[in-house]
């Protein structure tokens, strides 16, 4: 059985041109979808491929018409030949089901798989350039200066401020500034804990040391013999 895709990318154009050429072809089906090609989710094609059974043919009138890039086109035909499904396009005169249609199309996948090859060595090349530059990827680090960091502080305290107040007035977003208050409190705690052990140090000697002097003698009362 022949089953026919048509799709258009705004409702301004028309499916008539598509839908004539897919049933003179003599699809007995015709399925249609109104969205844009780089549109990942198309009912229309998803009840189409639903629909094909092993030994039909899925037919559109051109191949942009089923991928939204060359890459997703072979990956799609080459699912529906693993369920034994055909392809075909009508302007180019692509057939699957025939050894000539076979041959177009492994051109075509080799084509995309070129295309793979180049984007990821350029993208690598862009990315190698960046860093001997000294750049890296990812969002921009928050900078806490020693403004925004008295400024943090004192708006810490102010209860009548959000987080996403103080964030939008430090102008920083909210990971760099949990994680200054954090850095704060942990110093804080840090410093108040050394301060104690460092009280009670002072305090031990003095104590040891008053244990270890000698008992004061007492005073011998003194006693006047009287001729």
């Amino acid at each position: 059985m022949l089953i026919g895709y048509a799709r258009v990318s705004t409702t301004d154009q028309n499916l008539d041109l598509q839908l004539d050429a897919l049933k003179a072809a003599g699809c007995e089906k015709v399925f249609t979808d109104t969205a844009s090609g780089g549109k990942a989710e198309r009912p229309g094609l998803t009840a189409a491929l639903e629909l094909c059974r092993k030994k039909d043919t899925l037919v559109v009138w051109k191949l942009d018409r089923l991928g939204r890039s060359l890459p997703h086109l072979v990956e799609t035909v080459r699912d529906l030949e693993s369920k034994g499904i055909g392809f075909k396009s009508l302007q180019e005169s692509i057939d699957t089901t025939t050894s000539g249609g076979k041959l177009i199309f492994h051109i075509f996948a080799s084509l995309a798989e070129f295309e793979r090859d180049i984007i990821k060595e350029r993208t690598n090349a862009g990315l190698a350039a960046a860093r001997a530059r000294g750049r890296t990827g990812g969002r921009p680090k928050g900078i806490m200066d020693t403004n925004k960091q008295k400024a943090a502080l004192a708006l810490k305290n102010d209860t009548s401020r959000s987080v996403a107040e103080i964030c939008k007035i430090l102008g920083v977003c909210r990971n760099t500034y949990y994680k200054y208050i954090r850095t704060e409190e942990e110093v804080a705690q840090k410093t108040e804990a050394r301060s104690g052990k460092s009280i009670v140090k002072r305090k031990a000697p003095v104590g040891r040391a008053a244990a270890e002097l000698p008992p004061t003698p007492k005073k011998a009362a003194s006693s006047e013999s009287y001729h």
